[in-house]
């Protein structure tokens, strides 16, 4: 039982990479993408066909499987991020569609609708952990610098970003790259954890699932994007067991629906965990306690 759960504990942390990368480009540029699985699909099978055919270590092919996510997701960036609202996102779904279907399209060197088999295991759960923290950390500190507050500010009005010089179509391709480039990191973890791929692992629907985790989170808030990812993924999990096994998806559902009506925001809304924040949070709790009892 404990090694299941530390199978469920290590999907979910390589699932919050790819919610972690989402976030960067749809919570603080603004940009919605549902195409975001095929980026995970392609960071996977590079990685995946590198270590196997080639037997290429896996450090290796991680390394390339977020060079190539990077590769194609500024490649097909460049054009399509000219698009605003709704085309952009029909453009990702396209593309997310265009991948899997590729994928399929190869049976001899991806395996197909079959799917791969063989693929080095390398993906245990303390290297995974290790990867979020370092994840985490990195964007964290981007976030703060010069370049992180321009993508928000792109987010927040793009047309006052252009006027005070900000470069908004670089800073948008910016976050495309980062974005792809994590999204290539989960999905090559994945293969390597599962030892195992199928198209049918990058559908919309995983794509959905990542947008939806953000959106829940909050879409301004990288804590928010950490705390639905612990929610979100393992949740289908914890409700598998007893009596409730059979309505574990309508509980499910039930949880993002009542997220929405009460806190249209998110959890955590554009807000960020920080010591100091505890640390008022508690003072001011305390300052409200004693003007209670002197009343």
């Amino acid at each position: 039982m404990l090694e299941y759960w530390l199978g469920v504990a290590t999907l979910t942390g390589i699932y919050m990479i790819a919610v972690l990368g989402v976030s960067i480009l749809t919570g603080f540029t603004g940009l919605f993408s549902v195409g975001h699985a095929g980026f995970m699909a392609i960071g996977a099978y590079t990685s995946a066909l590198l270590t196997k055919t080639y037997g290429i270590p896996i450090v290796l092919g991680v390394i390339s499987a977020m060079t190539a996510a990077l590769f194609v997701g500024l490649l097909i960036g460049y054009p399509t991020l000219k698009l605003k609202g709704d085309y952009f996102v029909i453009a990702t779904l396209g593309i997310g569609q265009a991948t899997k279907l590729i994928i399929e399209n190869l049976p001899d060197i991806t395996g197909g609708a079959r799917g791969l088999t063989g693929i080095p295991s390398g993906s245990s759960f303390t290297t995974v952990l290790i990867i979020v923290v370092v994840v985490i950390w990195i964007l964290s500190n981007f976030l703060r610098s010069k370049q992180g507050r321009n993508c928000v500010a792109v987010r927040e009005d793009e047309l006052a970003a252009a006027s005070i010089g900000t470069k908004v179509a670089s800073y948008k391709l910016l976050a495309m790259g980062i974005s792809c480039a994590l999204c290539g990191l989960s999905g090559a973890l994945l293969a390597h954890y599962m030892q195992y791929l199928s198209p049918s692992m990058f559908s919309i629907v995983k794509s959905d699932e990542l947008v939806m985790t953000v959106i829940l989170g909050g879409t301004g808030s990288l804590t928010g994007s950490i705390i639905a990812s612990l929610i979100l993924i393992p949740l289908p999990e914890v409700l598998r067991f007893g009596a409730i096994q059979e309505w574990r998806m309508v509980f499910y559902g039930l949880l993002v629906v009542l997220v929405i009506i009460f806190k249209p925001s998110g959890l955590m809304g554009n807000k960020e965990f920080s010591i100091a924040g505890m640390k008022r949070l508690f003072k001011n709790i305390g300052l409200k306690t004693r003007h209670g009892r002197v009343k």
